[in-house]
């Protein structure tokens, strides 16, 4: 089904920059809406489409921690199902994230869904917000529960400054709102992705040895596609070493492609082993250091606060299998193999650079 033909969009943001930009990053997508712009479409003071009640659907990355927001024209601009934040001797709200708030519930219909980005600090802030925080966990549109996941330990390291969640790990949490609303077909289907996924990847591999995976993709599949990377990189270490000077760049790039195809593999399968193992054939649990179903009372316990990790708790620790000091004794091998490797290619290096008659010149 064609988003276009199913949905219509709506937006508003006060800078004209900003808008265009939506409406490119929109048209890339094949989608296409209304999106209003300028003094008029300042979401504090104007409900531009006046769509109050009537969203099926709410999705936005609002700017955290907004001051200086004149009271006044905000109240007057409604969309506060739960009253007004608390405003400060200037007559301004000194913190917007729950004006967002209110406007994300205020905007929704009897079954409307809302998704948005805020900062984490609103889910334990004091003061007015806590007032709104306890109005909004009391409407039965919560039915008197709410799922908490803390996912500050699931993720993806891209590199030294970077973390994300893979397209699989998305997936995973997706898989644990289904299950809270026991939506289990779309976790069975999500099973089945993993395995028509897997046996692709592994044909597509060609590497016979990992063809036993698909007969336990969920729980010790992981195991031997990790196996089979070890053999696989000390089966490369050893050709590379014995093979021709000249053929060693070209010979280690194949193995290096080979290598990164079953990583990739083993990323799948370790993530279809992560859901597996915490919910099965698929059946909801409050998992430790991830997810918890908490109702009202508890929350009321808690003073309101909407901060996952105060119900979650903290996920036991993991036998990583890893002997500490046997690992630290492979690491200084590595580290000494490198320098003699750094060593002879400095010595390879002057030598080259003496027999261009440019050493001298070089020490000079």
């Amino acid at each position: 089904m064609q988003a276009n033909s199913s949905m219509t969009f709506y937006g508003q943001e006060k800078v004209e920059y900003n808008a265009q930009l939506c409406l490119m990053n929109m048209a890339v997508h094949g989608l296409t809406g209304v999106i209003k712009s300028g003094d008029e479409a300042n979401s504090f003071y104007h409900d531009a489409h006046n769509l109050e009640g009537c969203c099926n659907y709410v999705m936005a990355n609002p700017p955290f921690n907004v001051d200086k927001v004149k009271a006044e024209s905000a109240a007057n601009a409604g969309r506060l199902p739960f009253g007004m934040p608390k405003e400060n001797k200037n007559k301004e709200i000194g913190n917007a994230n729950y004006l967002w708030i209110s406007y994300f519930y205020a905007y929704l219909n009897e079954t409307g869904r809302a998704g948005f980005v805020m900062a984490s600090s609103a889910t334990d802030s004091q003061g007015g917000d806590k007032d709104i925080r306890e109005r909004l966990v009391k409407t039965d549109k919560l039915r008197n529960k709410v799922l908490f996941i803390d996912a500050r330990n699931y993720y993806t390291v891209v590199d030294r400054t970077l973390n994300e969640w893979s397209e699989w790990q998305l997936k995973n949490m997706n898989a644990i709102v289904w299950l809270y609303r026991s939506e289990t077909d779309k976790y069975n289907a999500l099973l089945e992705e993993y395995k028509s996924v897997l046996d692709k990847m592994i044909s597509e591999a060609g590497e016979d040895a990992l063809d036993v995976v698909m007969d336990d993709v969920f729980t010790g599949g992981i195991d031997i596609v990790r196996e089979h990377l070890e053999m696989l990189r000390e089966s490369a270490k050893n050709a590379v070493e014995a093979c021709d000077k000249k053929e060693k760049k070209k010979l280690q790039a194949a193995w290096d492609e080979r290598i990164a195809f079953v990583e990739e593999i083993a990323d799948v399968v370790k993530e279809a082993n992560w859901l597996y193992c915490k919910f099965g054939e698929g059946r909801y649990e409050d998992i430790p250091g991830l997810c918890k179903i908490a109702n009202v009372e508890a929350i009321e316990g808690k003073g309101w606060s909407l901060t996952p990790g105060a119900y979650v708790g903290v996920a036991p620790e993991e036998d990583d299998g890893v002997d500490f000091r046997e690992r630290m004794v492979e690491i200084h091998k590595e580290l000494l193999e490198l320098q003699a490797e750094s060593n002879e290619l400095m010595n390879t290096i002057s030598e080259n650079m003496k027999e261009m008659g440019l050493w001298d010149e070089m020490v000079q």
